[in-house]
C-alpha cells in the first residue's frame, strides 16, 4: 500500500490553485469538472502519482466556506531552508502563521503557513530537500 492523495473541501477552486501553485510552487496535474454531480476537482503536486503523492483540491458548487473542525492537524511538506521558504512564500502573498525556528523539546527546525481556506500547511526543514 501507499498514499496516494489526499483530499481537502475548498471554497474557491481557483484561489486554491494559485495559492497551491503560485505560493508553494506545486504544479496543477489535472482538472475535473462535474456539472451534474455539481463538483470540480484540482489534482496539485511536486511530481505525480505513482512516484509522488497529490493533492486533490475538491470544491463543491454553492459551497464557499467550510468548518475545519478540532480533527484536522495540518499537511506537510520537506524544505531544504525553512527560512527562505518563509520569504519566499511572504514575498509571493502566503500567510506564515509560525516563524521558522526550532520545534519545542527539539531541534528540526519548523515553520508553519495557512492555505486560503485556513489550512495549516508545516514546513520542515530537511538537508537533501529540493527547493
Amino acid at each position: 500500500m501507499r498514499l496516494l492523495h489526499t483530499m481537502l473541501r475548498v471554497g474557491d477552486l481557483q484561489r486554491s490553485i494559485d495559492f497551491y501553485t503560485r505560493v508553494l510552487g506545486m504544479t496543477l496535474l489535472r482538472t475535473t469538472d462535474r456539472p451534474e454531480q455539481k463538483y470540480s476537482l484540482a489534482f496539485v503536486g511536486y511530481g505525480t502519482n505513482p512516484e509522488h503523492a497529490e493533492l486533490e483540491l475538491t470544491y463543491n458548487y454553492g459551497v464557499d466556506q467550510y468548518e475545519l473542525g478540532t480533527a484536522y492537524g495540518h499537511i506537510a511538506l520537506g524544505v531544504p531552508d525553512a527560512y527562505a521558504a518563509c520569504d519566499k512564500i511572504r514575498a509571493s502573498g502566503g500567510n506564515v502563521t509560525r516563524e521558522p525556528g526550532p520545534v519545542k523539546g527539539g531541534t528540526t527546525v519548523i515553520a508553519f503557513v495557512t492555505d486560503p481556506d485556513g489550512y495549516k500547511i508545516e514546513l520542515i526543514q530537511r538537508t537533501g530537500e529540493s527547493a
